[in-house]
């Protein structure tokens, strides 16, 4: 057996074998005030080109960083992994309970199949999964506000701190995720020299029971049908 191959089988073993029951999911419109203001659920955001896109609207709580620590999103995954931010983060959004985006799950799905395939692990950084509107760190309409992306800052031993490492796993990301776009390396906007950025878009979630389309009945120019 190849080393990678054994570090992925020693990896599963540590896995946890049965995951927690489900996160209860929750309505954004129905959050307190004060949460609704700063979460802005199903609230249209324009990116740096003028497309409007909708935030996300639903969304799992979270009662205690400890279930996040126990919540396995995907076999390779946890949810902590995705939601750890900084003092920037408002103080009512950093405290319990926490609400992230229901397609926090497509994320770690595709993270999970890389750190498959890798063999060793993935290192998110800290504001590097789902940030809220509220936080400071990129655009408005950055895609880490829907909980699709993600910045890995370290694979296994390796520092994505170099165009030639940051490139060589842009490359395995792009062949092995097919549904993800990694930032190119460089200093001009858009580009990073620090991390390697993937995302799969602005993906909107709901329950399979409820149509998107109650937010308020208008559409709006960008946004695709989650299908």
């Amino acid at each position: 057996m190849s080393a990678r191959l054994q570090r992925a089988a020693a990896e599963e073993a540590r896995a946890p074998e049965t995951p927690p029951a489900p996160l209860p999911v929750v309505d954004g419109l129905e959050l307190p005030d004060e949460l609704r203001r700063l979460l802005r659920p199903g609230e249209p955001v324009a990116d740096a080109a003028g497309r409007r896109w909708r935030l996300p609207r639903w969304f799992y709580e979270i009662e205690s960083w400890q279930v996040a620590k126990e919540t396995q999103l995907a076999p390779y995954f946890m949810l902590h992994e995705l939601i750890a931010v900084d003092v920037r983060e408002p103080a009512p959004l950093r405290a319990f309970p926490r609400y992230v985006p229901l397609a926090i799950t497509h994320l770690a799905a595709h993270l999970s199949a890389l750190r498959q395939h890798l063999g060793t692990y993935v290192h998110v950084a800290a504001n590097g999964g789902y940030r809220s509107p509220a936080h400071p760190a990129g655009e408005a309409a950055s895609v880490h506000r829907w909980g699709t992306a993600a910045n890995l800052y370290r694979v296994g031993d390796d520092c994505l701190d170099s165009e030639a490492t940051v490139g060589r796993y842009a490359e395995i990301v792009r062949r092995v995720l097919p549904a993800a776009w990694c930032r190119p390396w460089g200093r001009r906007p858009g580009e990073t020299i620090d991390h390697l950025h993937l995302d799969l878009g602005r993906v909107r979630v709901a329950p399979r029971d409820v149509a998107e389309e109650s937010d308020d009945g208008e559409g709006v120019p960008g946004e695709a049908d989650d299908g």
